[in-house]
């Protein structure tokens, strides 16, 4: 596994790891992963034999650093220099909120070969509306230095089982705080993700689900499924928000090789 960075447009410096080879493949976290903790990782060990993988920590995150103010097209120009490093080209696997982020650097063009998306979160609305309110709680917790409670909320908002919330450690929580800043980035990009948007997506889409997820989870997946013109839906055994390495890394190997 090889340690790198590259310079975004900003100047913002994105830090990546890079294993394997093959064809470039760019797994896109989800909102609040990042290197030093990462719960839901790619299965990067699965796909390495065929893909050159690259995983990166999103700005704001980890060894990346950030420039303010955010904006969703920033974040779409980092995907783009590594895009670039990695020679010009590559597919995309994003989780959750990743897929969001995922789907806007689509629209925008993108030298993006085929996408996997993993449960990406949306409002099935025709338009989208705005900051919502929950995106502006969550940022004025964070800018009234309330980096704990804002965490809070937004798993809670999210809808995390409380059970899973309840198993989060000490260390759990600090890694949240470091990042809770990046939280609101994520809602942004739900807050301008829309079905226009989606529709406008002609990249060949896989969209996955788990079986054990809860239904706003399966029903989202299901909407941007119908919304994007070039998809295709599989629903794979696993827990709420995921499924095993063993059930999933066959599943992209297959849609990635064909």
């Amino acid at each position: 596994m090889q340690a790198a960075k590259v310079t975004s447009r900003d100047g913002t410096s994105i830090a990546f790891e890079r294993t394997g080879t093959g064809p470039a493949l760019i797994a896109v976290d989800a909102a609040g992963s990042y290197r030093d903790f990462r719960p839901v990782p790619p299965p990067v060990a699965q796909l390495a034999p065929h893909f050159t993988v690259y995983v990166y920590d999103r700005r704001g995150r980890g060894a990346s650093t950030d420039t303010p103010p955010y904006a969703i097209e920033r974040e779409i120009e980092d995907l783009a220099a590594l895009i670039a490093e990695a020679g010009g080209s590559a597919s995309v696997y994003a989780f959750s909120s990743g897929g969001l982020l995922a789907l806007h650097a689509a629209a925008q063009g993108l030298a993006i070969g085929r996408l996997a998306l993993f449960e990406p979160p949306i409002e099935p609305t025709e338009t989208p509306a705005g900051e919502t309110p929950f995106t502006a709680e969550l940022a004025a917790l964070v800018a009234a230095g309330r980096r704990r409670d804002a965490v809070e909320h937004f798993h809670r908002g999210i809808g995390v089982p409380d059970e899973i919330m309840a198993q989060m450690t000490p260390a759990t929580w600090a890694a949240l705080e470091a990042v809770a800043p990046t939280l609101v980035y994520d809602c942004r990009l739900s807050d301008a993700t829309s079905l226009p948007l989606l529709r406008s997506v002609t990249t060949p889409t896989l969209v996955l689900a788990s079986q054990g997820s809860s239904d706003d989870l399966t029903a989202s997946a299901s909407a941007v499924t119908a919304a994007l013109p070039n998809a295709t839906h599989r629903r794979l055994p696993g827990d709420w928000h995921g499924v095993p390495h063993e059930v999933l890394a066959p599943a992209l190997l297959e849609w990635f090789r064909s």
